[in-house]
């Protein structure tokens, strides 16, 4: 026994350790061989000589554990020593975050219409047909569906292509007057320069008693927050088609990069289209259930804002996540 305790002692690794142990309860080790012995001996005997090993066996077993516990501290001990670092030699970036361009866009866009009162409106990103296409004037098999190709699902949901249906929920909820923005995140497929599956769109509906609202209304409305977002630009309205409105307009701005001269990313027409609008359809207001109401409705794309904002070339290089970009605006 004294030998044993004697090298258990003495060890200076783990794997000493481990060799001692095998010697002692291995298979072949020590302890197997003399508990083997032990049906040589008279039957008289066996008791007393079995007590004493096994109590050897658990004095020598408490004594490998506590040695491998001692040796596992030093080890750790030592690799914390060599591995050391002195934190006060790293260099802390000086560089600061900032908004994405996306983000930053938005938070602009919200911030224009939230000093209007306006009131600012969220809903499902997966919706039903009624919702996104027919309580908007798009019946099944309608032709403008096809502009508006998007993602379906087994049940018949599909992710919505526009925020409009949070003003069909809007509308639902609560009586005229209503003043409102939607924005947030939608789904179409398409995947270009200009396009991306998903972007976000700021829409937004105002109603009230037939009368009180106008085109002249609409008009004035997006002149003066145009000219909040880029500048000294001048505004023209082009009548156009949408399911939902009628009548219907494109908005262009004066080229901010060839101030209406004409260039490539005007195609020089020395115009750009930025959004569309024009006072609501009255089949909308019927499948709501609103009656003796007009009003009117917008809608935009945050990432083509952003793009001609920061003058970028790409609109899916804002969703590449490449610093090269983003740390343009820090």
């Amino acid at each position: 026994m004294q030998k044993w305790e004697e090298q258990i002692a003495a060890c200076e690794s783990l794997e000493e350790l481990e060799q001692i142990r095998i010697e002692l309860f291995g298979k072949k080790g020590y302890f197997a061989k003399e508990f083997e012995s032990l049906k040589k001996l008279p039957a008289e005997q066996k008791p007393q000589i079995a007590k004493e090993l096994n109590l050897a066996k658990n004095k020598l077993f408490a004594l490998l554990q506590y040695k491998k516990d001692q040796l596992i501290a030093k080890e750790i001990e030592k690799r914390l020593q060599e591995e050391k670092r002195d934190l006060s030699l790293l260099k802390i970036s000086s560089l600061k975050g900032a908004l994405h361009p996306t983000l930053y866009t938005m938070d602009k866009i919200v911030e224009y219409f939230i000093a209007l009162n306006y009131a600012i409106e969220t809903g499902p990103l997966v919706e039903d047909d009624f919702y996104n296409f027919e309580a908007l004037n798009l019946p099944k098999h309608h032709p403008a569906r096809d502009m508006q190709d998007t993602f379906y699902c087994k049940d018949g949901k599909l992710l919505r292509t526009h925020t409009s249906p949070v003003q069909i929920r809007t509308m639902q909820r609560q009586k005229p007057p209503i003043r409102m923005i939607s924005p947030g995140p939608v789904f179409r497929r398409d995947f270009d320069l200009t396009h991306t599956p998903m972007f976000h769109q700021v829409e937004g509906l105002v109603v009230d008693e037939k009368g009180r609202v106008s085109f002249a209304n609409l008009k004035f409305l997006l002149e003066d927050f145009l000219r909040y977002m880029f500048g000294d630009v001048q505004v023209r309205f082009r009548p156009s088609f949408f399911p939902f409105t009628e009548p219907s307009a494109e908005v262009d701005i004066s080229c901010i990069f060839c101030e209406g001269r004409g260039c490539r990313v005007c195609s020089h027409t020395g115009w750009l289209e930025v959004l569309g609008c024009g006072m609501v359809d009255p089949n909308v207001f019927k499948a709501v259930g609103y009656k003796d109401v007009n009003g009117y409705a917008f809608g935009l794309g945050v990432e083509r804002f952003a793009m001609l904002i920061h003058r970028v070339g790409d609109l899916r290089s804002l969703f590449e996540g490449d610093l090269r970009l983003l740390e343009q605006f820090k």
